[in-house]
C-alpha cells in the first residue's frame, strides 16, 4: 500500500537496463563504466610497463550522473509528471 514516489522515493545505483523499464521507472546513479574501464587499463599498463619504476600511484575520481525518473519525481511537494 505504499505509493512510489508519493509516499517514498527510491533511488538505485548503476542504472541497470531494468531501471528505466520498471513499472515505476527508477531514478538511478549512473557510473561512467567505459571511462572507468579505460582508466583502470591505462593505470595497469603504466604500473606494469617499461617505465614501471617511475610510476606513481594516483587517485582518480570519476563523476557519476544522477538519472532522474518517476520514482523520485513527485517528492518534496512537486507534482508528478502527469500533473
Amino acid at each position: 500500500g505504499v505509493s512510489v514516489p508519493g509516499d517514498v522515493a527510491l533511488v538505485g545505483y548503476d542504472d541497470i537496463e531494468f531501471a528505466a523499464a520498471a513499472a515505476v521507472p527508477l531514478t538511478s546513479v549512473r557510473q561512467p563504466a567505459f571511462r572507468m574501464g579505460r582508466t583502470a587499463a591505462e593505470l595497469l599498463i603504466e604500473e606494469t610497463g617499461e617505465e614501471a619504476d617511475a610510476h606513481r600511484h594516483r587517485r582518480i575520481v570519476l563523476q557519476p550522473e544522477l538519472v532522474v525518473r518517476d520514482s523520485t519525481f513527485a517528492v518534496a511537494g512537486r507534482p508528478g509528471r502527469g500533473a
